[in-house]
């Protein structure tokens, strides 16, 4: 919970979670020692105002809003197979049929809406699971159209920042693999990786499904067998962290995504919790979407793999994905990874003029008020939106 009088917490309300966190134990301290306010009510922004029937009607030709409400009164308009009503509005994907027979009405859909939610291990990414286990989406606000559309996966022992949307046009340019967002993830691995075996991991390894790589691995610290690194991925296979660490001989013990694109996962959302972009944010997320997808290579532009010339440049360097979406913490460069100066000093298209994707957001709602007066926070998933 933020506390307005204390100035280091103001002036820094989203700051992302680091490797570090999580290596020093912060992470997991937070998130078991601090209790989140109880939300008796919780309240999602509120959709666009839908339209009246009868002014659909008449904007599609059939005659005067008097004569439309005419034909509601005469029963002869239905709505979703149920008779009309005088006053009734209409949204987006509703069915409207006139004397028996449907009508093409045009009705624009609702803007996207965008969660970032603090997924725990032991939450599956499934609307139906035949083992009856615990699902990410019976945690979710209900939606009154469509429903919740996750922003990739994440496996069952997997935690960290996962993304969901409204949008299915706005998932796939997200998660698609042509436009190269990269992933961020904290991973722990038992027993530290020689540098043969991170060259071999940016290099690319043989996968069931094909060759994989990393695109950065920068060492992350831990002790003993359990050793920590910070790795990056500009695709969402099925465990492919965990599987790529386990062709070079290492088991993954445990793995947190703390960032997507520069989407990252802030402190103070906690486990189980959730918080929706604003319209701010969600605009910067589409116009990244949009522009990701406007630079990237055309398939069928792309040379051969037989043709095209062999190079030995490491991944970060020779993937031009990696430096769109290669963006760290708030200050922080990517000088380690061996890039020149015009490169680093290029715009990162998915960080907003105040900082990351999703500052906006969790600042306001961070300092909104919940019951009592005090910060309501981020909100705790369990209950149901109407």
């Amino acid at each position: 919970m933020i506390d307005p009088s204390d100035p280091s917490e103001s002036q820094d309300v989203f700051k992302p979670i680091g490797i570090e966190d999580v290596v020093s134990g912060q992470f997991d301290q937070e998130a078991e020692g601090v209790i989140s306010p109880l939300i008796t009510k919780r309240v999602l922004a509120p959709q666009a105002e839908s339209p009246k029937l009868h002014k659909v009607l008449a904007q599609a030709g059939l005659g005067s809003r008097l004569e439309m409400e005419q034909l509601i009164l005469e029963g002869r308009i239905s709505v979703n197979n149920e008779p009309a009503h005088i006053g009734q509005r209409i949204q987006y994907g509703d069915q409207v049929k006139v004397n028996g027979r449907p009508l093409r009405i045009r009705i624009d859909p609702p803007p996207p809406r965008v969660i970032a939610y603090h997924k725990p291990a032991g939450e599956i990414v499934s609307h139906d699971d035949p083992k009856n286990r615990p699902t990410v989406f019976r945690k979710l606000p209900r939606l009154q159209h469509g429903k919740w559309q996750s922003v990739g996966r994440l496996d069952l022992n997997t935690e960290g920042l996962l993304l969901f949307t409204s949008s299915g046009e706005l998932a796939n340019r997200l998660m698609h693999p042509r436009f190269g967002l990269e992933r961020e993830y904290a991973v722990r691995v038992l027993g530290a990786l020689s540098n043969e075996e991170k060259q071999k991991l940016l290099d690319g390894v043989m996968l069931d499904d094909g060759m994989a790589q990393f695109g950065t691995i920068e060492n992350g610290g831990g002790e003993g067998s359990n050793c920590w690194y910070r790795v990056t991925i500009s695709e969402g296979r099925n465990r492919e962290v965990r599987r790529m660490m386990e062709a070079v001989g290492h088991a993954v013990s445990r793995l947190i995504r703390i960032r997507y694109g520069a989407m990252v996962l802030p402190h103070g959302l906690r486990r189980s919790t959730f918080m929706e972009l604003d319209e701010a944010d969600i605009r910067a997320l589409t116009h990244a979407a949009n522009k990701a997808e406007a630079s990237a290579p055309r398939m069928d532009d792309a040379p051969s793999e037989a043709s095209r010339p062999q190079d030995r440049r490491p991944p970060s360097a020779r993937n031009p994905r990696n430096r769109a979406f290669g963006a760290k913490k708030p200050g922080q460069g990517r000088g380690a990874q061996g890039r020149g100066k015009q490169e680093a000093s290029q715009p990162d298209p998915m960080k907003t003029s105040v900082g990351y994707i999703g500052a906006d957001s969790f600042s306001r709602q961070r300092k909104s008020p919940g019951p009592g007066g005090r910060p309501a926070g981020p909100r705790r998933s369990g209950g149901r939106s109407r």
